[in-house]
């Protein structure tokens, strides 16, 4: 007789076995009717799975975001039935829910093409509108590789015979068609709406081995209304616009090539960025009482080993082998080891402690190609890199005083809230179960005394300690993960680092992993398109343009141009004999936030007409009051405040 405990406390009593659709039903028709899955002692379940012990439950309705996932989920099952009615001989592998969508993964001699889409769509509405139930089943395992290789369903085959020998088989139907599928599903496929959209095909190796058949990935969106999906589509449209690869082009910052996959041609604007983002970081670190080192680019495999990372990390190395010396060496892919080898250098003592390191260290990490994008996924980096060696009565204080470094930075930036997730012990790690509650347990502490509220991401710390991610949203409402803090009890052990204590005893620190921006190139890629090229004064490549109306303003623009590079301005001039109209239009488009506009009037009476980026006005100062101002607009937030 199960008693079921509802989300407000009221237990319902059964005098048997019930179904979740059963259990809806009693409590009333509004929410029989609103249900597509539960949440059964925290596990999402079909309702149509028997419940016959106490439990805990929750319904989910479309209002809650984990309906989301279950749209996609569904949806994608939808999609591999409407590919296979209409493309006979096509074999389905694997299609699961991810970040805005889902995809699947397809087996046939011809990739698809967008032009196949409208087809596909309108088989999979076809199949929506007939509401077939969503039907779970448990197969015999030899049973279910007979059953898909007789179909000639080879990949499916393949897969529960890699399933542990403990997995139950689990099959769903939905009509006449059916998936090998671990679920859980809706009620049937009309639950899945009409706000869906397919929206690009891409290759795939199956299983992600370069071995293996390619297949043909077709990309959807799904959403609970058509109001969701406009908005996604919207905002997919306005991230197009602010593309990174584009603005880099039209402002002449960058540029990658086929002969340095994964790595990044800096240009003279763009490193004029760069170097302006990496001074800014350089004197907020040293105001936050770390000390900068610089560390090995290629290191010896023992090292490696010693830490954990040749294990964990060994096919996202690049690797050197010295022949004459028989030695292998590896391109650093983080900087971690490295910096515990400058703590064992002489003898620490716990007066030392905090002992915060920080590198702008470049690294490298083998990334295939299909996974790189324009600058935001490299092979070749620059991390923001610091490490803290502390005390674990330092963790909660550090804590503190992290965050409220990363907060000023991330405002400083343009970024005025940021989420945060906990993300705890992954099923592979280092370390025992005892460090790693040593671990969380300190880490959450710390959370709590820095007033940082946090939301749980299962499964995915380091493989050496807990860790908060940081995330950031930018102008169109896109979610980045940044920042991270690492609670790591196991490699200062794995390379024997320690430190004196107060009693004269020998301890190991705790060694924080902490990095704000993440990457330099990433983080350069998501300010790009966080302001679509249109950066604050401070951080423009080229700041001002000097630009002519006629020609007797030469030799004046030009004093112009040089007393605003004295004072420290980015300056360019433009002195060719165009209009000024065209001029104005060209170095708008190359996102100059600001163009100083001198004529024969201007040189005569030393004045300026200041035209800001997106304005349709102009302001006209004199030369001195233009300097005074602009030199004040264009100082660094950090500097600003210490004036």
């Amino acid at each position: 007789m199960p008693a079921i405990t509802l989300p407000d406390g009221s237990v319902r009593d059964f005098a048997e076995p019930v179904t979740g659709t059963t259990v809806a039903e009693a409590i009333g028709p509004g929410l029989a009717k609103a249900a597509l899955a539960m949440q059964l002692d925290g596990a999402m379940m079909d309702l149509s799975r028997v419940i016959d012990r106490d439990a805990h439950i929750r319904f989910i309705t479309r209002k809650d975001d984990a309906a989301l996932e279950l749209i996609r989920h569904d949806a994608a099952h939808v999609l591999a039935e409407a590919v296979q009615d209409l493309f006979p001989g096509t074999q389905v592998t694997i299609g699961p829910a991810i970040e805005n969508g889902f995809y699947y993964d397809f087996a046939r001699n011809a990739p698809f093409t967008p032009e196949d889409f409208p087809a596909i769509e309108a088989k999979m509405r076809e199949i929506i509108a007939k509401r077939a139930k969503f039907v779970r089943e448990e197969w015999d395992r030899q049973d279910a590789i007979a059953f898909f290789e007789a179909r000639g369903e080879g990949f499916k085959a393949e897969l529960i015979r890699d399933l542990p020998p403990s997995e139950t088989i689990t099959v769903y139907r939905q009509g006449e068609w059916l998936d090998l599928c671990r679920g859980p599903h809706m009620r049937d496929t009309g639950d899945i709406g009409q706000a869906f959209k397919l929206m690009k095909v891409a290759g795939a190796y199956w299983r992600g081995d370069h071995t293996r058949p390619m297949l043909s990935r077709i990309y959807a969106t799904a959403w609970r209304d058509q109001k969701e999906l406009d908005a996604h589509l919207l905002q997919l449209a306005e991230a197009e616009k602010r593309d990174h690869r584009r603005i880099g082009r039209e402002m002449d910052l960058f540029h990658i090539q086929e002969e340095a996959v994964g790595s990044v041609f800096w240009h003279e604007k763009g490193w004029r960025l760069y170097r302006t983002v990496e001074a800014y970081m350089r004197r907020k670190l040293e105001a936050g009482g770390y000390g900068e080192v610089k560390t090995p680019q290629l290191v010896d495999r023992s090292l490696w080993e010693a830490s954990g990372h040749w294990e964990k990390f060994r096919e996202h190395m690049f690797i050197a082998t010295v022949e004459d010396e028989d030695k292998t060496l590896a391109l650093k892919p983080m900087n971690c080891p490295c910096h515990v080898q400058i703590f064992r250098q002489g003898l620490r003592s716990y007066r030392e402690l905090p002992l915060r390191m920080a590198e702008f260290g470049s690294c490298h990490r083998y990334e295939p190609s299909g996974a790189l994008h324009g600058i935001m996924r490299v092979r070749a980096f620059t991390q923001d890199d610091a490490h803290i060696f502390c005390t674990e009565e330092q963790i909660a204080p550090e804590t503190v005083r992290f965050v409220d470094l990363l907060s000023g930075i991330y405002r400083d930036f343009g970024f005025s809230d940021f989420a945060v997730k906990f993300s705890d012990r992954p099923a592979t790690r280092a370390g025992s179960d005892q460090v790693w509650d040593r671990a969380e347990a300190a880490l959450k502490s710390a959370c709590a005394t820095a007033g940082v509220d946090y939301v749980l991401n299962p499964g995915e710390g380091a493989f050496y300690g807990p860790k908060l991610e940081f995330v950031l949203r930018d102008a169109i409402g896109r979610d980045w993960q940044c920042g991270t803090l690492q609670v790591d009890f196991v490699l200062p052990e794995r390379l024997d680092a320690e430190y004196v204590t107060a009693e004269s005893g020998r301890a190991r620190p705790v060694m924080l992993h902490r990095a704000i921006l993440g990457s330099f190139e990433r983080f350069l890629g998501i300010l790009i398109e966080n302001y679509a090229g249109r950066f604050p004064l401070w951080l423009a490549p080229t700041q001002i343009v000097v630009a002519t109306i006629v020609s007797d303003a030469d030799e004046y623009a030009q004093e112009v141009a040089s007393r605003l590079k004295k004072a420290g301005l980015a300056v360019i001039t433009d002195l060719r004999n165009e209009k000024i109209n065209a001029k104005i239009r060209e170095h708008s488009l190359a996102h100059i936030p600001l163009i100083l506009v001198v004529g024969r009037k201007e040189a005569e009476e030393r004045t300026v007409a200041i035209r800001r980026l997106g304005g349709a006005s102009q302001h006209v100062m004199g030369l001195d009051e233009a300097l005074a101002m602009l030199v004040l607009e264009a100082t660094p937030p950090d500097l600003e405040r210490d004036a």
